[in-house]
């Protein structure tokens, strides 16, 4: 049902799944199933995993994991009730997201292209070098989530269009402009690819990997990620793939984009999630009335 009508990402699916699985587990334990438990069963369930400490973004999501299993069996005839429609969703503050400034991002993207020249780099180190350079130079230009940025095509290499072309989340399509940065970054890494052919060159994917995708895994990315970092000076606990992200989306909100702009971009289906990033736009509003406002020493 989340595959076929929402069009629910592979992630979510998998996540959905974990937490199911963990919620029937917990009911047989106690001789239950979805179809016998009672919400305050439920609820029993949910205070156990705070017990055990879970996180508050974790609760949520297995909260609205069991919801919406149970919103299915009542809507399929398996259940003629719903135990989890008025569990409440526990109330959490929503933290400002991590991001690097400017200068911090572009000392990144520097490191990232030392060396990519040296011809007296063993030819798998410098593929490896322009991939990384090239994936950094991508996702801040355009804000993708990383799961799409790794599953790229590899006719976008061959394509001379100023815009990536996406279906994200729920299916949902939107076009994201290329940077000329961003477009010289992919020419110099799949020529270099192609040259070599130290990878599968004629794979249907932008950045090919001996992987069960066939193309390079997000954990992969996130640890290259954090050795670069690290390089460059800046804490890995500080960098991953999604603060890139977060950097993309503030960064352009600091030099005065509008925020459905950034919506659209990022692929969010409500501007709620958008609004994480409105301390940017707070900073810059107390800044214009400090130095434009005419009662201002």
């Amino acid at each position: 049902m989340i595959v076929a009508e929402r069009g629910a990402a592979k992630n979510t699916q998998e996540a959905y799944a974990r937490d199911l699985i963990d919620y029937a587990g917990s009911l047989a334990c106690k001789g239950q199933s979805p179809l016998t438990v009672s919400t305050a069963d439920i609820r029993a369930y949910l205070s156990l995993l705070v017990a055990e400490g879970i996180k508050p973004a974790s609760h949520s999501r297995k909260l609205s994991a069991i919801r919406q299993f149970h919103r299915f069996l009542r809507t399929d005839g398996r259940r003629g009730d719903d135990p989890a429609a008025i569990i409440e969703t526990p109330q959490r503050g929503r933290g400002l997201p991590k991001i690097l400034s400017v200068a911090e991002v572009s000392h990144l993207l520097e490191v990232s292209k030392e060396g990519l020249g040296a011809t007296s780099r063993p030819a798998i180190e410098r593929l490896h070098a322009l991939r990384l350079a090239c994936l950094l130079e991508l996702l801040y230009a355009t804000g993708l989530r990383v799961s799409e940025l790794v599953a790229l095509p590899a006719s976008l290499a061959r394509a001379d269009d100023p815009f990536i072309h996406l279906k994200g989340k729920g299916g949902r399509e939107r076009l994201v402009p290329l940077s000329r940065a961003a477009r010289e970054a992919i020419a110099a890494y799949s020529g270099f690819l192609r040259s070599t052919r130290l990878m599968l060159a004629s794979s249907a994917w932008l950045f090919p990997a001996d992987s069960a995708s066939g193309h390079l895994t997000r954990q992969a990315f996130a640890r290259d990620l954090k050795t670069l970092a690290a390089a460059a000076g800046i804490a890995p606990a500080r960098i991953s793939p999604h603060v890139l992200r977060h950097a993309f989306a503030s960064h352009l909100l600091q030099n005065g984009a509008d925020l459905r702009v950034v919506q659209e971009l990022l692929g969010h289906a409500d501007i709620s999630t958008t609004q994480i990033y409105t301390h940017v736009l707070d900073e810059r509003m107390k800044a214009m009335v400090r130095d434009l406002h005419p009662l201002n020493d």
